[in-house]
């Protein structure tokens, strides 16, 4: 078990404590609102934690305040951790990011692509261009997600059963069998889509390695790092540590929704949203991309790899806005580009929050998001526990007031 703690205060490292605690006021406003169930944020500068604080609820019902050691649904936070398991594997010649996703995974080797209609009348034609790697890594496979409701394919995904992004009863080969047999939304490698292309990715990484997908992390990434609580279930133990996660009913109240299934091995091992971490984990291995590759004598990746990882590899160096698929054409993704499996900044001037060419990071659907800020040797994470059904988010502000703190 490993708790997160403040090793120094603010100002010793640059940052404004007083700006820091405006920081913390305008989220304990959206807890005593009720408009967040509890949270913990963690500013670090330089390597050493300077700011962290936990406030509200892990379980409302039961009264258990959010603390250091709480574990959290990162959902999407896992992209990443699976993204250097690809990486990891392509350092070591097993991999290369022009592999055709079909040399691992025969099901993709004739992908068809949309071009018209809808359900039982959907139209394709034969890709031009096979699905590689970088596709994956990049989410410009032409994948998409079945909660979209922007594409005939996402109706074609729901269709599939793949509402969740899992196949019913499957687990994750089977699943990604059932991705192969659905169109692609475009052309390999012509647009930006958020989709289950890290799922894939997982299952690319079981066959590579022959092990499962849980095994590789544990034994490569979250054990050599000390995430410590991280993984894909939790133990008894671990149990009364668990955030509850919540939703809003129609009034915008919060309620308990049901999260994935944690006691016990899961079935379906998504190395696209299926892990929970604490706050100390994730500080680990953000230290480890902040230190490009390396921590405490460990190294995962070469310095080269993780700058690779955060560079933007749209073509033209686009943002996601100009070069996403329509869902994704929102004024949130100006100035982003994506890396290998994260975010990252291309055009400060335009981003929807302050924000330094560079950084680079990503968000899970239950309000939890980090960041590592190498112009700045910034890292911050923000864990809660809510999937909210606007669109609206907390992050902007969040970026905003850390923004505010640095000083030098």
């Amino acid at each position: 078990m490993g708790h997160l703690r403040q090793e120094v205060e603010p100002g010793s490292v640059g940052l404004d404590a007083e700006a820091l605690g405006r920081l913390d006021r305008h989220f304990a406003r959206l807890v005593d609102d009720g408009r967040l169930p509890g949270y913990l944020v963690a500013v670090s500068r330089h390597g050493q934690v300077a700011h962290l604080t936990t406030y509200g609820r892990r379980d409302r019902a039961a009264g258990l305040p959010v603390e250091s050691d709480t574990l959290w649904r990162i959902y999407s936070m896992t992209k990443p951790v699976t993204s250097v398991a690809a990486l990891m594997l392509l350092e070591e010649g097993r991999l290369e990011l022009d592999d055709r996703v079909a040399d691992f995974l025969p099901a993709f080797a004739e992908p068809r692509v949309y071009v018209g209609g809808e359900g039982s009348g959907t139209r394709t034609r034969p890709a031009e261009q096979p699905l590689l790697m970088r596709h994956l890594l990049t989410h410009t496979a032409g994948l998409t997600f079945g909660f979209y409701h922007a594409h005939p394919v996402d109706e074609l995904y729901r269709d599939a059963g793949l509402e969740s992004s899992v196949a019913p009863g499957a687990d994750l080969a089977g699943t990604c069998e059932v991705y192969a047999r659905l169109p692609l939304q475009f052309e390999p490698g012509t647009r930006w889509n958020y989709s289950v292309a890290t799922n894939v990715l997982g299952r690319v990484i079981e066959v590579v390695s022959g092990q499962d997908l849980d095994d590789f992390l544990h034994q490569r990434i979250l054990g050599p790092l000390g995430m410590t609580d991280a993984g894909f279930q939790i133990t008894d133990e671990q149990a009364g540590r668990l955030a509850e996660l919540y939703g809003e009913d129609g009034e915008g109240e919060l309620t308990p929704i049901a999260g994935l299934p944690l006691r016990g091995r899961p079935r379906f091992l998504s190395g696209s949203g299926g892990m929970v971490a604490t706050a100390h984990d994730y500080h680990r291995f953000m230290e480890m991309l902040r230190r490009r590759g390396e921590l405490d004598g460990t190294r995962l990746l070469r310095p080269e790899t993780v700058d690779l990882m955060a560079s933007n590899h749209l073509p033209g160096n686009a943002d996601r806005r100009s070069f996403g698929s329509p869902v994704h054409q929102e004024p949130g993704n100006a100035g982003l580009g994506f890396g290998l499996g994260v975010s990252v900044v291309v055009d400060p001037a335009i981003t929807r929050a302050p924000s330094s060419q560079g950084a680079f990071g990503w968000s899970g659907v239950a309000t939890t998001t980090f960041w590592v800020d190498p112009r700045r040797d910034l890292t911050v994470q923000f864990l809660s526990q809510l999937r909210p059904t606007a669109s609206h988010s907390v992050f902007p502000e969040l970026k905003r007031l850390v923004h505010e703190a640095v000083r030098v």
